[in-house]
């Protein structure tokens, strides 16, 4: 008797299509709110790490095309240029640009000039030396003798709008081009921050 009851139950369960519209969204809304949450977070992610490239190639390319030196007021506006695009805070943005130099007779690539900006306290932006360079060999192309090359590298520190699953990152970008107008580009020392 007990079964047939239960099983009448379940039946007429099953076939009723009537249901309450506030129950259903109460149950329903958090998990479309969260779900609308974290493709927030995925979409800004892509977005800033896709922002960041682009100011990246923007100062390699302004870089690049300068026929004459630069020196550290030009590396500190390409600095202020850097935060801008990005809508990021000079202290959670760093930057390195570096020339180097290609040796065929070593078959290696050296630093010709190195300059950073913004916080160093975090060890990820110091100039970049010739120790280095063997790190960066498999990112760079192979070179033509004295060949120099321009390297931008960028970090923001990224965090998420709301806790999804994602934690904070680096967003690091890297970029490298040929010098344009001038076979090189060389570094003035001048009295704003060498």
């Amino acid at each position: 008797m007990m079964k047939k009851r239960l099983k009448a139950a379940l039946s007429r369960f099953s076939r009723d299509t009537e249901g309450y519209v506030n129950v259903e969204s109460i149950i329903v809304m958090p998990i479309l709110l969260w779900l609308f949450g974290v493709g927030w977070v995925y979409f800004d992610a892509f977005h800033q790490q896709s922002v960041n490239q682009k100011a990246n190639y923007v100062i390699a390319d302004m870089i690049s095309r300068e026929t004459n030196g630069i020196n550290g007021a030009y590396v500190d506006g390409a600095f202020d240029l850097l935060t801008t695009l990005t809508k990021s805070d000079d202290a959670l943005t760093d930057m390195r640009i570096a020339v180097v130099q290609y040796d065929a007779d070593k078959d290696s690539w050296s630093v010709v000039w190195s300059r950073q900006r913004g916080s160093t306290l975090r060890g990820r932006s110091n100039n970049l030396s010739d120790a280095d360079m063997a790190t960066y060999r498999t990112m760079l192309p192979a070179g033509m003798d004295n060949e120099q090359l321009l390297i931008v590298e960028t970090w923001e520190d990224w965090e998420p709008a709301f806790d999804v699953g994602i934690g904070a990152f680096d967003i690091r970008t890297y970029s490298f081009t040929s010098p344009r107008y001038a076979p090189q580009i060389p570094y003035v020392r001048g009295n704003l921050n060498s």
